[in-house]
């Protein structure tokens, strides 16, 4: 009686492997349901910052759950923090948004462009309608060989600030998006609000949807390329912008 009660309690103590090896598994497993893999590559401390902007870049407006998007209260934080931490060189910006809230996109576009630290973008699968003046907005630009960009009107839905919206509105926002544009790439005015207002380019729309050779060629961004030229071109502007250090003989 008492031995068969020992080995009951005997068999209900605790194994601390057997626990390390069901951690382990749901570890594993918890990487292959979110990464599609059992483990990601390490990397050391970096001086680059990266930040990606992806889905929809949303605004003042919450946005329905099952969209994927990039709220603009996320990244400015980080925009300040990566200013701020003299660890930090150098920002990396991907791309792959279909645009979003205007006044939001323009607000990341503009603090982007004000960072006194090197910045470059990438744009890669797409970077639609208020993506463009954040795809310009850094020191240095890239667009995949696939990627797209649409350029477009200023459109609205429903109240602005309490108040139904107006063409003046509209034409002053839009005037916002060329003249940021304009300023931060090497197009002009004329040749953006050409493209922006064109016909027949999109189904029963007007406006342009340009490819990534394409938007070099019209001076919308720098260069063709990928993360490689990317990483590459940053680090050059990272090395540009370390202070010369006096040669003592």
């Amino acid at each position: 009686m008492n031995e068969s009660r020992f080995n009951n309690l005997s068999n209900e103590t605790p194994n601390p492997n057997q626990d390390q090896g069901k951690g382990a598994k749901e570890g594993i497993l918890d990487k292959i349901q979110q990464l599609g893999q059992t483990n990601v590559p390490q990397m050391e401390q970096s001086n680059i910052h990266m930040v990606t902007i992806i889905g929809q870049i949303e605004g003042h407006m919450q946005l329905p759950p099952q969209n994927k998007t990039t709220k603009y209260e996320h990244i400015i934080p980080q925009l300040v923090a990566a200013e701020q931490n003299p660890k930090i060189e150098g920002m990396l910006i991907i791309l792959n948004t279909v645009g979003g809230d205007v006044e939001a996109g323009l607000a990341l576009a503009e603090m982007i462009a004000s960072m006194s630290k090197p910045t470059v973008t990438l744009v890669l699968g797409g970077g639609h309608s208020i993506g463009v003046p954040i795809a310009v907005a850094s020191r240095y630009s890239f667009i995949a060989e696939s990627a797209t960009m649409t350029i477009h009107p200023v459109r609205l839905t429903g109240l602005v600030i309490g108040v139904p919206q107006t063409f003046e509105y509209l034409d002053k926002m839009q005037d916002r998006v060329v003249n940021f544009v304009t300023k931060n790439s090497t197009i002009t005015e004329e040749a953006f609000k050409e493209l922006m207002l064109s016909k027949g380019n999109l189904t029963r729309d007007i406006g342009t949807n340009v490819v990534g050779r394409d938007a070099v060629e019209h001076g919308i961004i720098n260069e063709v390329g990928g993360i490689g030229p990317a990483i590459k071109k940053l680090n050059e502007l990272i090395q540009q912008n370390k202070p010369n250090e006096d040669v003592v003989q």
